[in-house]
């Protein structure tokens, strides 16, 4: 069994904001605090240690006591940047990625990955949850990866890769539906604006 301890969270608050008008996401307020502190304090009891990858306003993030690693790879090189650095700074066999701008997460994020990811002896655990549509959807930026995919990532990255679909497509990757009774529809709904924020927090 993988036991939290064996997990590193690390929270992806490294992009540019371009469509919150260049604002720092994490930064924005959520319930009375920077929304990456919000996500910090859902995070940290699922996971042994949690950090927080970040680009810009580093000291910002750093006051939230935990540490705090920029991109390896230059300009803005999207989430798969955070997974590697993540992966890079990672000292346990298992990392947890979570976004920064999607606040209302699962309480068992990281427990119902773990399990699904040892019972299909996957490398990769994938978070998936309904549309509106009723379509199942990855949310590939809820994943957790086996630390030992670092080499292939660092390929992959180096050789232009930028796609985490693409990426996690060369790997064994089981989607895990967080769609049972009881689950919130609303757990992964991500704010990328920031009307789309305050409505998020009117309606959690």
């Amino acid at each position: 069994m993988i036991h939290k301890d064996d997990v590193t969270g690390v929270i992806l608050a490294g992009g540019r904001g371009s469509r919150m008008g260049g604002a720092d996401k994490g930064l924005q307020n959520f319930r009375g605090m920077p929304m990456a502190m919000f996500t910090l304090l859902r995070l940290a009891p699922q996971v042994g240690e949690a950090m927080i990858n970040a680009n810009r306003n580093v000291a910002a993030y750093e006051s939230f006591g935990v540490p705090v690693w920029p991109d390896t790879i230059a300009d803005y090189a999207g989430p798969l940047a955070g997974f590697l650095t993540g992966l890079e700074r990672c000292e346990t066999a298992y990392l947890l990625t979570v976004p920064c701008d999607t606040p209302l997460f699962p309480q068992d994020l990281a427990a119902r990955l773990a399990e699904a990811l040892e019972r299909e002896g996957a490398d990769i655990a994938m978070a998936a949850a309904r549309e509106e549509d009723g379509q199942l959807r990855a949310q590939p930026v809820f994943s957790l990866l086996k630390h030992e995919l670092m080499d292939s990532l660092v390929a992959f990255t180096h050789g232009g890769g930028r796609k985490i679909d693409a990426w996690t497509a060369q790997h064994r990757t089981v989607l895990v539906p967080f769609d049972r009774e009881g689950d919130d529809p609303l757990a992964f709904s991500n704010a990328n604006t920031l009307a789309e924020l305050h409505q998020l927090e009117q309606r959690g």
